[in-house]
């Protein structure tokens, strides 16, 4: 979640740079057609293309069709709308995604989790402080990314039950790659040697911050890894603020610390005691 949690800073970096010239359909097919020469030494060392043989392409189909189109609504929603706010707004999702990873996959959901997601979110609501009247397209673009994502990681967690993380991110390049082929070419034009830089970064951040993600999806339930990202709304405030001047208050550090304070209830580990331990007690 680490590797996870800083490349996805980078891409947000990225990704509105090479917006700056290029359409979102291209940047995205750029960096999934990139992003599989660059796959290529994990695809080789875990034995090949044998490694990526799949029973499950309809569910990697279908878990890619959503990811794609939640993943253009965010990269369109970078150039509306300031970086915070777009990973913040994208922080509805973990609760959707709990749901639907109890609802679908039988994980466990208790009051400590819920709490931890909570405290999450308010320090979200926190660092944005929506107001009535105040919300836009790109706030609303935002929020419908945000929901794609959480049925997106359902269907990864699902996946990696028989899938590898290289097979995963594998299908996911191919699978993205075939959806966006006709209208990045339609919108196409080549990149000035600055943009084809952010590009690289773009399919590099792209293509490896999924395989932490998956890997660390293998390790560990939806409901312990999901949390865990809220760190990427305090870090790309920063992020923000250093790069782009963007407001970092005392508002946001309030946020910062509510999310802080989740994550870690999220990731402790309580002793179990037997209930006549307890009464003993």
């Amino acid at each position: 979640m680490a590797g996870w949690l800083t490349l996805m800073v980078v891409i947000a970096v990225a990704g509105r740079e090479a917006t700056r010239e290029l359409s979102v359909f291209q940047i995205m097919l750029l960096r999934s057609t990139l992003g599989m020469v660059m796959l290529w030494p994990l695809v080789r060392a875990a034995g090949g293309l044998a490694a990526v043989r799949t029973q499950r392409l309809p569910h990697h189909a279908l878990r890619n069709a959503v990811h794609y189109t939640a993943q253009y609504g965010w990269f369109l929603a970078l150039t509306l709308i300031p970086l915070a706010q777009v990973v913040a707004i994208e922080f509805t999702m973990p609760i959707w995604a709990a749901a639907l990873a109890v609802v679908f996959l039988g994980e466990s959901m208790d009051g400590r989790k819920w709490f931890a997601v909570v405290l999450g979110l308010v320090g979200v609501a926190v660092i944005v402080r929506p107001s009535a009247g105040d919300i836009d397209v790109g706030q609303l673009i935002a929020l419908a990314s945000a929901v794609g994502f959480a049925v997106s990681v359902v269907l990864v967690k699902s996946l990696t039950r028989t899938e590898s993380a290289v097979s995963i991110i594998f299908w996911m390049l191919v699978v993205q790659s075939a959806i966006g082929m006709v209208p990045a070419l339609l919108l196409w034009q080549w990149p000035s040697a600055q943009v084809w830089a952010w590009v690289v970064v773009v399919a590099f951040c792209g293509t490896y911050s999924h395989y932490c993600f998956a890997r660390a999806m293998q390790h560990a339930d939806t409901t312990v890894v999901v949390p865990m990202d809220f760190l990427r709304v305090p870090l790309t405030a920063l992020v923000g603020w250093l790069v782009y001047s963007e407001r970092l208050d005392l508002f946001t550090g309030l946020g910062v610390g509510l999310i802080l304070a989740g994550n870690l209830l999220n990731l402790l580990r309580l002793p179990k005691v037997g209930w006549r331990a307890r009464r003993k007690a």
